[in-house]
């Protein structure tokens, strides 16, 4: 069954998720995600996912934290998983329509580490 962006025309990658929003859908290879993955601190590769772990003060830190990943996000039409807790906050970073790792997640996470 095709869905709704096929159908319209546009872009969509192998669940049929629509793609005109994303940039580069192209999935990495392993030696394209380890070189990325090298040049970003502390993020670590979960299988088809990047991930890291943000420490906050407390809880609002927290919240506040996830707040400001709001516009990167946006920008990029891209979001991450998030996970949170009292002091800290788990991103993980995947392009579910490519079914993998793309330039987007690295672009993304560059993104957010800029944030602080």
């Amino acid at each position: 069954m095709a869905s709704e962006a096929a159908a319209r025309g546009l872009p969509t990658g192998p669940s049929g998720i629509n793609l005109s929003h994303v940039e580069d859908v192209d999935r990495l290879d392993d030696e394209a995600i380890a070189a990325r993955l090298a040049a970003l601190d502390g993020w670590q590769r979960e299988g088809d996912t990047i991930v890291k772990t943000f420490k906050r003060d407390d809880f609002v830190g927290s919240v506040e934290f996830v707040r400001a990943l709001v516009e990167p996000a946006e920008d990029m039409g891209h979001h991450p998983d998030l996970s949170l807790s009292w002091d800290e906050v788990r991103i993980s970073i995947t392009t579910h329509a490519a079914g993998g790792l793309t330039e987007s997640d690295f672009e993304l996470a560059k993104r957010i580490d800029a944030l602080g």
